[in-house]
């Protein structure tokens, strides 16, 4: 079992940044894969960016390639996501996830593949 917990979320205008975490604890050495996910009031959830631990190879929805860095800090169990050059439309409840297999360029995004999220942390951005 693992327990994810998200911090760093908060409200910004246009153009500012934002960096968030995400602490692992339980069963982290299990934990293959890890992405963020966002939802928006009426919108599915989508994948923002993912990483697979093994290699640390990263991916990213077009939308934020540019944008957003997502690392890990293996020492401290936790993920981080920065955001940078924000626009209202990344306004959205932002959640960590991690799995325990293996992800690629094709697979990271798959969100019901993932079986351990953490509660999500608020991302407004204002014009």
């Amino acid at each position: 079992q693992v327990q994810l917990v998200e911090s760093g979320g908060g409200s910004v205008q246009a153009g500012g940044s934002l960096r968030l975490s995400c602490a692992a604890s339980g069963y982290t050495y299990n934990m293959k894969c890890m992405g963020w996910f966002r939802q928006a009031p009426g919108k599915e959830r989508e994948g923002v960016a993912g990483i697979y631990t093994i290699d640390g190879d990263t991916y990213y929805h077009d939308s934020v390639k540019g944008r957003f860095t997502i690392s890990r800090d293996n020492a401290e169990n936790t993920l981080y996501l920065q955001m940078n050059s924000l626009k209202p439309e990344d306004t959205a409840m932002y959640y960590c996830a991690a799995h325990s297999r293996a992800c690629g360029a094709n697979t990271w995004y798959a969100h019901p593949g993932y079986n351990s999220w953490g509660q999500g942390t608020q991302v407004t951005v204002s014009s």
